[in-house]
């Protein structure tokens, strides 16, 4: 057992963190699986245990909960840290939980569900002192760091403006997502036998169960998901934060296809402004989602296809593009004659193993909280933005950010949004 004692601890050379799991199916699956080959699966808990089965059969020897706060009060003493892979509504109350008992934490993106809650799921893990790490995996690519490159080495000027798109939750080149733009089912059927529905709803409004909602199709309901840019853009974000040193935005505005109370909208356009940061230029930045893309910049072929997910950086001197694959210089031109960019930057020995080493006392990871709490944070202030109590009367209105008091200043009635109520018996 390794003692807890807040980030300074020594390890042996083979000493294996025990290592509990709030989520077992689903994308918890493939985060135990991640981290099981070099450290020990002491407890699993999860709401549906037909769901959870593979990993329940394969880590047989771990103890099993629905609930995870049982979990984390039982197994205090047992477990060395804690991977939270739960609907988004869960994010928060389970990483805080276990960062409280001084346990590092592995949490599946987005980061948490609101924007207060990522401020706060930030502060206390930086005054916990424990290792910590968001689930963009893509962080650790090598694609990450040739994007930062290709900027560094000024391949196309000065960039100005970013696009990013996705074809979620649109059906398209990866099959059919969960659905948005729909209203609350009438229905009300009964719950599954192995499903604990009041667990799964946790801090969430009551409501009656319905295969709607789970196990997957709850990421485009406004109480328990962040839409289809809460699933993308912590991925499609981090490359562009990094390669352009972006922090806080000044404001953020969206259109959309029509929105209710319930979910998202089928497909949205949402810009961000952010500052200069030393010699580096403004930058706008356009996500779009729903199968909606961005216009073709005259440096691009008109025979050359985007895809149906990709990031755009327009500079000065040309522009960069990916479909996640691979970044590509245009015009094609310049991209012969240019080459690969020099190599600058370290490279990662692999998301999960970054998060390993925080733990065990080493280089934080890519993306500790530190930098997923901020990131998170101007994500997630898209979708206030597209709520449909502020669209009615705001149509047109940009909402100026303020973010070192945590508060749009021109607009209070977005600022209910920031934080949400939660359900008795969860509250913070």
């Amino acid at each position: 057992m390794i003692l807890q004692a807040g980030s300074a601890r020594t390890y042996a050379a083979n000493e294996k963190l025990n290592i509990a799991s709030i989520g077992a199916g689903g994308r918890a699956a493939s985060d135990i699986s991640e981290v099981a080959a070099t450290e020990n699966i002491v407890a699993l808990a999860d709401v549906d245990w037909q769901r959870s089965a593979p990993m329940l059969k394969l880590h047989s020897g771990a103890k099993r909960f629905k609930d995870y706060r049982v979990m984390l009060e039982e197994l205090d003493s047992e477990i060395d840290a804690v991977i939270v892979a739960t609907p988004d509504h869960h994010h928060f109350h389970a990483s805080m939980a276990a960062i409280k008992r001084g346990k590092p934490v592995y949490c599946e993106k987005p980061l948490t569900h609101s924007v207060w809650e990522a401020r706060e799921l930030t502060n206390a893990a930086s005054e916990a002192g424990v290792a910590t790490q968001m689930g963009n995996q893509a962080q650790a690519d090598e694609q990450t760091r040739v994007v930062q490159e290709f900027v560094m080495d000024g391949a196309v000027g000065q960039v100005r403006e970013v696009h990013i798109w996705t074809d979620r939750p649109s059906k398209g080149l990866h099959g059919e997502y969960w659905p948005q733009g729909v209203e609350r089912p009438e229905e009300s059927p009964a719950v599954p036998n192995d499903l604990d529905w009041n667990l799964w709803l946790g801090p969430a409004p009551e409501r009656p169960y319905n295969p709607v909602y789970a196990p997957f199709k709850w990421r485009g309901w406004w109480d328990f998901g962040t839409g289809a840019l809460g699933d993308i853009a912590c991925h499609y974000f981090d490359p562009v934060f990094r390669a352009l040193k972006l922090g806080a935005p000044t404001s953020v505005e969206a259109a959309s296809t029509r929105v209710n109370i319930e979910t998202f909208p089928v497909g949205s356009m949402i810009t961000w402004h952010f500052p200069k940061r030393g010699e580096m230029t403004p930058v706008k930045l356009v996500w779009y989602d729903g199968g909606l893309r961005p216009a073709r910049p005259d440096s691009i072929k008109d025979n050359e296809s985007l895809g149906a997910n990709g990031l755009m950086l327009i500079g000065d001197e040309g522009c960069l593009t990916s479909d996640w694959s691979k970044w590509k210089l245009h015009p094609e031109k310049k991209a012969l004659g240019y080459g690969a960019p020099p190599k600058k930057l370290m490279r990662s020995p692999g998301h999960h193993a970054e998060w390993i080493r925080a733990c065990k006392g080493g280089e934080k990871g890519g993306s500790n909280f530190d930098w997923a709490g901020p990131l998170t944070e101007t994500i997630l202030l898209g979708n206030i933005a597209l709520r449909p109590e502020l669209r009615e009367k705001l149509t047109t209105v940009k909402l100026l950010w303020d973010a070192e008091n945590l508060t749009f200043s021109n607009c209070k009635e977005a600022n209910q949004f920031l934080r949400r109520d939660y359900r008795a018996g969860w509250e913070v």
